[in-house]
């Protein structure tokens, strides 16, 4: 066994996992809220042991909390980022119920790296950002047959309403104000985060990689909750709409 392999077999994958969730919970502390939504909605349209494809699934965070809440539930989990895939795939070493898949959502064919042709859920939280409208729209389409029918699709991320400039500001000023508090008591931000993964023997390769693929960070669109509606209707969905909302983030759900 080589000297990387050995500290892989060490690491304390769940302790990475935790750290990722709380340097997300920085930007939104109320992140757990809409996980929760989430998962209410998955039980009203698929009971509790529904299949779920994790989309940019990040370090699973999504996968963990339907596995705790529905012990029943099998989940897929695909993301293209190597240091967060490595992290996922340790932490659930083992769990039959969950598998990850390595693929690129802007590839064409992504779909066909999938081990199931259907699920009753596909879930995303905070990443789909990444992507312009344009390509995202495209996912939208291509995420439609996935769903069976009366199955559903959420995406909870950031959704700016541009009609709104002064509660946006008023909002995006105290939201700063609370986070700049936070970082006062310790708090580590995105860039510090990853900054710790460079450091760590097992995740230095993989968060090269990573910045090799994506860069520094997201250049992708927000659109509004309407236009996400809209163009998952398009997209082949029956039913969309804002199950859920903060005042800079939403979560939307469609229906099959």
């Amino acid at each position: 066994m080589t000297e990387t392999a050995a500290e892989a077999q060490t690491t304390d994958w769940r302790a990475w996992q935790e750290s990722w969730d709380r340097q997300q919970e920085w930007y939104m502390p109320d992140r757990e809220e809409r996980f929760r939504v989430m998962l209410d909605m998955v039980e009203a349209f698929a009971g509790p042991a529904p299949r779920v494809l994790d989309l940019a699934c990040g370090t699973g965070s999504i996968t963990d909390r339907l596995l705790r809440r529905f012990p029943g539930a099998t989940s897929v989990g695909v993301d293209l980022d190597p240091a967060l895939l490595a992290i996922a795939r340790g932490t659930f070493e083992g769990d039959e119920r969950v598998t990850f898949v390595a693929a690129d959502l802007k590839d064409p064919e992504w779909t066909k790296a999938l081990p199931h042709d259907s699920y009753d859920a596909v879930l995303t939280a905070t990443a789909l950002h990444w992507l312009h409208s344009d390509p995202l729209a495209a996912l939208y389409g291509q995420l439609a047959p996935l769903v069976r029918d009366g199955g559903v699709f959420m995406n909870a991320d950031h959704m700016i309403d541009q009609t709104t400039p002064r509660i946006n500001a008023a909002e995006r000023a105290l939201r700063h104000a609370r986070m700049d508090e936070a970082k006062t008591g310790g708090a580590v931000d995105w860039a510090e985060w990853w900054a710790l993964a460079a450091k760590d023997p097992v995740l230095a390769g993989p968060t090269a990689e990573r910045f090799a693929i994506y860069g520094e960070h997201a250049d992708g669109d927000m659109p509004s909750v309407a236009w996400h509606a809209q163009a998952l209707r398009e997209g082949g969905f029956g039913e969309a709409r804002a199950v859920w909302r903060s005042p800079s983030d939403a979560l939307v759900l469609a229906v099959k």
